[in-house]
């Protein structure tokens, strides 16, 4: 029998081509009045998920 999926990881997760691993930046939902504009913009986009959590990722996320 196989492992399933996290269907939450599923979802806030990408994974690309080349196997790199990629999640939203938190912090940018609400409050964002009493942030500066470059804390802001520095957390816009994708950003690539760190080596320690790709461990994790991989056993929760199983073949893709």
């Amino acid at each position: 029998m196989s492992n399933k999926t996290h269907k939450g990881l599923k979802k806030r997760l990408n994974k690309s081509a080349r196997g790199k691993v990629t999640h939203l930046s938190r912090g940018r939902r609400h409050l964002l009045s009493s942030k500066s504009g470059k804390r802001k913009r520095h957390l816009k986009g994708w950003k690539e998920l760190s080596k320690g959590d790709l461990r994790s990722f991989e056993r929760q996320y199983g073949k893709i």
